[in-house]
């Protein structure tokens, strides 16, 4: 009897090579093999550095003020790495110097602005080094085409999502957005997410807020999210809104064709 490839005999392998999750790692009698135990403990440590790694705002500041973005750095309650992950509380909203510091620029530039662009270390400072740039390259283009007008982008060091609602109130902004590093999972230390408010104010909940998630280069890309995003943005102006009754609804159009992504599950009938 010819002998089959083991290959042949799991049927797993096919779908391992579609996905980064771990499937089909075999075993070695009742324990995972060498290689994968080593492959899980690497992304275990990954994902822990990527919370633990601080914010390089400086550099940042550097790099948005080379395509002629000005920007300014806030602090959010919490004195601390260890403070920020005890005490989420503190995270969401402004230590006291920083929202003085803003109350002086909006008196500065009266008037409100249509947008404001919001960046913060969230748990993976990681994320935002690697995708801020490009991202708010591909949203800056929607919102041009819009004629909406920017605020500086403001750097919150210790940041969470909802000090993003301070941050509008005090600037008389229309909307929000916020780009945040997300919670590393073991095969994504650098996942950013977007979050978008419409009138933004202290006390508001998740669920007046949008989310768009997992966006980088391994996950959905920056034109990808841009375009989501915009939509989103339409439709709270024209509904005055934004949340759970804000759905995205977006045409998603592919490189290969101009016309919208068929869903397959529906395809024949």
């Amino acid at each position: 009897m010819a002998n089959t490839p083991t290959d042949s005999l799991n049927p797993w392998l096919e779908l391992r090579r579609l996905t980064p999750a771990r499937i089909a790692l075999g075993r070695t009698g009742t324990s995972l093999p060498t290689q994968a135990q080593l492959d899980f403990q690497f992304a275990h440590a990954q994902a822990r550095d990527a919370v633990h790694l601080p914010f390089d705002h400086a550099g940042l500041s550097t790099q948005l003020a080379e395509r002629d973005r000005a920007s300014l750095l806030l602090h959010s309650a919490a004195p601390d790495r260890n403070s920020y992950l005890q005490r989420p509380d503190l995270g969401r909203k402004l230590q006291d110097d920083s929202a003085q510091q803003l109350r002086d620029y909006a008196q500065a530039h009266p008037g409100g602005v249509d947008v404001a662009v919001v960046v913060a270390d969230g748990l993976s400072a990681l994320a935002v080094h690697r995708h801020t740039l490009p991202f708010l390259a591909r949203m800056e283009e929607h919102t041009a085409t819009e004629g909406w007008s920017l605020s500086p982008v403001i750097l919150v060091e210790q940041g969470r999502v909802a000090v993003a609602d301070e941050i509008g109130a005090l600037l008389g902004a229309r909307m929000v957005v916020m780009l945040i590093g997300e919670r590393p999972g073991l095969s994504s230390p650098d996942s950013l997410g977007v979050y978008f408010t419409y009138g933004p104010k202290v006390g508001l909940t998740d669920a007046f807020r949008n989310c768009i998630s997992n966006v980088r280069l391994e996950g959905l890309s920056y034109g990808m999210a841009a375009h989501r995003l915009a939509y989103l943005m339409r439709e709270a102006c024209r509904r005055q809104l934004s949340g759970v009754n804000l759905k995205d609804e977006a045409q998603v159009q592919t490189l290969e064709v101009d016309t919208p992504r068929e869903n397959f599950l529906l395809k024949g009938q």
